[in-house]
């Protein structure tokens, strides 16, 4: 009797846009694996009964993208350490019987400082632009790493002054016009914000305040090189774009719902670029 095909997905609300298939598709293509991962919109007010139904539909967990993560961090009946941490979650699987949700941004974002920029770590005083999500995922890894001096800017200061309270001990927060005077001594600059997307041109800082041994990482990946990034270039700085941390945070979960710990190679980034040039041409209707 053949094995039932291993089941995962995507959920978000919109979701069309996710890259996780394409991903996902590609592993389980390369390790020759019987599965499929899809990508299923769930409207808020249908998640938790889109949870409640995942085992009776076959699904040994998947991941969870915007507006989910917080639902999923509810709605899992176990957490792992990172979740807890970051108060959301972004992959769910199957224990033993109960739903697990894990978090594994903060995996990813290091992982893709450790490729592309190795002995980031330590550089020094890591400045972290934002108070998002993506901000307690990139502090938390921070943290794990052993920085001691994170500092959060932010245009508002009461959400910093949260993730300092979140997160304690080595993590400071400070308003946006302090950013100039932060940035002197630090050997990492780490934008969370949406400034520099796609539409977005602004600068969220200015690496010429920047020491010359500092690395600039931008997490948005669309456009591949921001204002910041390449701003950062000029100033002759090591930077890293944020496609890395999308690639890096998907082999957590495909190992636990396929067995295979897949490998983020020059292969699926070429592949995944040349998707995001593709959508890039397709004119605005």
């Amino acid at each position: 009797m053949a094995e039932t095909p291993k089941k995962a997905f995507v959920t978000g609300h919109p979701i069309k846009h996710s890259r996780s298939p394409m991903i996902h598709g590609h592993w389980l293509a390369k390790h020759g694996i019987d599965g499929t991962y899809q990508a299923i919109d769930v409207a808020p007010e249908n998640f938790a009964e889109f949870l409640a139904t995942l085992q009776a539909n076959g699904y040994r967990g998947g991941n969870v993208t915007i507006p989910h993560k917080e639902a999923a961090f509810a709605g899992a009946a176990r957490r792992d350490h990172a979740a807890d941490e970051i108060g959301a979650v972004n992959t769910l699987w199957f224990e033993e019987g109960n739903l697990w949700g894990g978090n594994t941004d903060g995996h990813g974002f290091a992982a893709n400082l450790d490729d592309h920029a190795p002995g980031w770590a330590a550089n020094g005083p890591a400045v972290v632009l934002g108070a998002g999500g993506a901000a307690r995922a990139v502090i938390h890894a921070l943290k794990a790493r052993g920085l001691r001096d994170i500092r959060v800017v932010n245009r508002t200061l009461a959400r910093a002054i949260e993730l300092r309270d979140r997160f304690g001990a080595g993590v400071s927060a400070h308003p946006l016009a302090a950013t100039g005077e932060l940035l002197r001594d630090a050997g990492l600059l780490v934008n969370t914000t949406a400034l520099g997307m796609q539409g977005n041109g602004d600068l969220a800082a200015d690496p010429r305040d920047l020491p010359a041994h500092a690395v600039v990482n931008d997490i948005v990946y669309v456009p591949l090189e921001t204002p910041l990034l390449a701003a950062a270039r000029a100033r002759g700085l090591k930077t890293v774009d944020g496609l890395g941390m999308l690639l890096n945070q998907a082999v957590p979960g495909f190992e636990r719902w396929f067995g295979v710990r897949p490998k983020v190679t020059a292969e699926l980034r070429v592949l995944i670029v040349a998707d995001l040039v593709s959508k890039s041409r397709v004119p605005k209707s």
